[in-house]
């Protein structure tokens, strides 16, 4: 777990790589917020695959691997419950699926399908955490919601497979049509990733553009008082050396004694 976090800093540090650098942190965090929620949508996705074959199932049970490695990955295995989690949450029917092409029936499956619906709880109680903790809005979860009933919508009232229906759902949602784009299986994924990319890449520009207008008024401003002060300081400035002038002239004019002059002097506002 600790050359696991290693890499994790790496990663990072690494400029390239970083979000950060790319985006305003707003962005990343409202980033890091739905990727909870992307989580619990694939692992939803798969609950109904386990129960529902249908074509692409190769993929699919690749694409189950990777996140249950993903999850095992971030669980804590201080406590019982956990390890008993972990041997239940490794997917023998995606791995039996991708290696052999075989479904199995098995009472296994049956309780990773629990498990399954287990960390869709799990993974929206980190959403929620996340984003009561750095002050996050729900609307997001408003748009996922909406997003996650057309998806079931259109697979049921279309007939269409969960693929064809995320594709579909996405292209009306950005206005890009109600219409799978892309004839194979690689090309319907390629239109999704597309299609969400620029959708959030858009979102990205928006805010950089803000910050960044943002950023130069304020600094105008701030150059704006910082000129406005100094001016301020050194007409101040002046005027106090010119009264301490004036108290000076007065003084000797009066002939006063040495020791009251020395008195008043040290009344005199020092600037």
């Amino acid at each position: 777990m600790n050359k696991i976090k290693k890499h994790e800093s790496k990663f990072t540090n690494n400029r390239l790589l970083n979000p950060a650098e790319y985006m305003p942190k707003e962005e990343v965090e409202t980033l890091k917020q739905v990727s909870y929620l992307i989580v619990l949508f694939l692992l939803f996705i798969f609950f109904i695959y386990s129960f529902w074959p249908m074509a692409n199932m190769k993929f699919f049970s690749f694409l189950e691997i990777v996140l249950m490695v993903y999850i095992a990955l971030n669980i804590d295995y201080s406590n019982w419950k956990n390890k008993v989690l972990f041997f239940f949450l490794v997917p023998y029917g995606s791995i039996a699926w991708f290696l052999f092409e075989e479904l199995t029936n098995s009472l296994f499956d049956i309780f990773h399908m629990i498990i399954l619906l287990y960390f869709m709880k799990v993974y929206y109680e980190k959403f929620r955490e996340y984003t009561e903790t750095n002050g996050l809005g729900i609307t997001i979860l408003l748009l996922f919601t909406i997003i996650f009933i057309s998806f079931i919508l259109t697979m049921i009232v279309e007939g269409v497979s969960p693929i064809d229906s995320i594709a579909m759902v996405s292209n009306a949602f950005t206005s890009n049509g109600y219409a799978v784009l892309g004839s194979s299986f690689g090309g319907k994924l390629n239109s999704i990733l597309l299609v969400w990319s620029g959708y959030i890449l858009s979102g990205v520009g928006t805010a950089t553009m803000t910050v960044a207008l943002l950023s130069k008024h304020f600094n105008k401003r701030i150059k704006e008082n910082e000129k406005t002060n100094e001016a301020q300081y050194a007409e101040l400035k002046e005027m106090i050396e010119r009264n301490n002038e004036e108290i000076k002239e007065i003084l000797k004019e009066n002939n006063l004694e040495k020791k009251t002059e020395e008195e008043l002097e040290k009344k005199i506002i020092e600037p």
